[in-house]
């Protein structure tokens, strides 16, 4: 393996994507280990610290075994290991339709220009609200989709200030997710129609199809 491209890997799975413009979609997870920040909603805390380095090659078989062409590369999060440009772009030049889940600590510039850029925006209920790049902001692409996630009023107020301060909506796709648990769907969709806002209404459909707590899907 010595001297072989590689990541550090929590997880490779096959489920059906629960967020993003590809809702819905069968899709091969791959979920890097390890992040740099610590948000109050985290569901996916087991992926802070286990984890097993593979090389690109094994990562390939796996995903291969699937047989699906929609993969999303996630975490943890997955640029805080540099190789993760290099290994999305070999998926894209393999054929993949490729998505990479960040929390927007990174600068994502250098992410292959066919990659689906899924950019979360801290919110101040995240705990993690300083914690955003603001390089993002100057190569928004048109595929890009930046995400929110609301826990409660003062984080909708923050998010919707954010996106008209920054015109998200004229740049690319704005995600609104109600924190699971803290805010109900009915209660974002209210206030987004109330408000007129251009952003688009995200659900964990997994937590929906499965129970909240399955790993894995």
């Amino acid at each position: 393996m010595s001297g072989s491209p590689s990541l550090l890997i929590n997880e490779i799975f096959f489920s059906i994507q629960g967020e993003s413009t590809l809702v819905g979609t069968p899709t091969v997870f791959v979920r890097t280990t390890g992040c740099n920040i610590r948000c109050t909603y985290c569901d996916t805390k087991y992926s802070y610290y286990e984890g097993t380095r593979l090389t690109f090659e094994k990562i390939l078989e796996k995903i291969k075994s699937y047989d699906c062409k929609t993969i999303c590369v996630t975490g943890g999060e997955p640029m805080a290991q540099p190789s993760v440009i290099e290994f999305t772009k070999l998926l894209c030049d393999t054929g993949y339709v490729v998505s990479v889940e960040t929390n927007g600590h990174f600068d994502t510039e250098k992410l292959d220009s066919r990659v689906l850029r899924i950019i979360d925006v801290k919110t101040p209920g995240s705990g993690e609200e300083k914690s955003f790049n603001k390089e993002n902001l100057k190569s928004i692409r048109a595929t890009d989709q930046f995400k929110f996630v609301i826990c409660n009023s003062d984080d909708y107020d923050w998010s919707s200030q954010f996106v008209k301060h920054h015109q998200l909506s004229k740049k690319c796709t704005v995600l609104f997710s109600p924190s699971f648990n803290d805010i109900t769907p009915q209660w974002l969709s209210e206030r987004i129609l109330s408000d007129r806002l251009d952003v688009r209404l995200q659900l964990q459909i997994h937590k929906y199809i499965w129970n909240p707590d399955t790993r894995g899907v």
